[in-house]
C-alpha cells in the first residue's frame, strides 16, 4: 500500500497493491500493521457503515463533538468527490479543506481522522461508499456544517444544486459550527 499526502497534515490518501490478471484481480483494502506504519495512527476501528447513493447526491457536512470519529472512506462502486475539512482550532489548517476523486476504479482510501467535518457528492449514479468508523455513531453529538458555506469556498464539482437531506440543507454555518479546540 503506497500512502499518498494531502495539503491537510493527517488527512492521507492511500493506494492499494493490486494484482490483476485474466480472471480479475485481488488486493488488500485494510491491513491494521501496515496503516499504523503508513499513518502513524493505531485505530481500533469499531463501526463500519456502507451508503448507496444516486448522482448529485451531496453528503455532509458530517462530523461529531464530544466523541469524534475518524473515518477511513472507500468507493466501493461508482465514484465520488471526498471532502474533508479541519475543525480543529489549534490546528494552523483550521478552517482549510481539501477535496479528492476516490472511485471503485482507483481504488484510493482516505483516511480522515477526528477533528474533520466530512462530506462527499456522488459523480456517478449507484455510488457505494463504505465508512470504517473510530467510534460509535452518536447522534446526540451528530453536527453538521452547511456544504455551500461561502467562508470554507469549497470548490464541489457539481453544476446546479446537489440532491440533500432535510438534514444536510439545514447545516450551520462555519462560523456558528461547534469546533474542536
Amino acid at each position: 500500500m503506497k500512502l499518498i499526502e494531502t495539503e491537510l497534515a493527517g488527512v492521507v490518501l492511500l493506494e492499494p497493491i493490486v494484482f490483476e490478471d485474466t480472471r480479475g484481480l485481488a488486493f488488500e483494502s485494510y491491513n491494521r500493521r501496515r496503516f499504523r506504519e503508513l499513518t502513524g495512527a493505531d485505530v481500533d476501528f469499531v463501526q463500519d457503515n456502507r451508503s448507496r447513493s444516486a448522482k448529485n447526491v451531496l453528503r455532509g457536512l458530517h462530523y461529531q463533538v464530544a466523541r469524534p470519529q475518524g473515518k477511513l472512506v472507500s468507493v466501493l462502486a461508482g465514484e465520488i468527490y471526498d471532502v474533508a475539512v479541519d475543525l480543529r482550532r489549534s490546528s494552523p489548517a483550521f478552517g482549510r479543506w481539501v477535496g479528492f476523486g476516490l472511485s471503485a476504479t482507483n481504488r484510493r482510501v482516505v483516511w480522515i481522522p477526528a477533528g474533520f467535518a466530512h462530506g462527499f457528492l456522488a459523480l456517478t449514479d449507484g455510488v457505494e461508499v463504505q465508512y470504517k468508523m473510530s467510534d460509535f455513531w452518536a447522534p446526540e453529538h451528530e453536527r453538521v456544517i452547511v456544504w455551500n458555506d461561502s467562508k470554507l469556498g469549497i470548490r464541489w464539482p457539481i453544476k446546479g444544486e446537489p440532491l440533500l437531506s432535510p438534514r444536510d440543507a439545514k447545516g450551520a454555518k462555519f462560523a456558528d459550527a461547534e469546533v474542536f479546540p
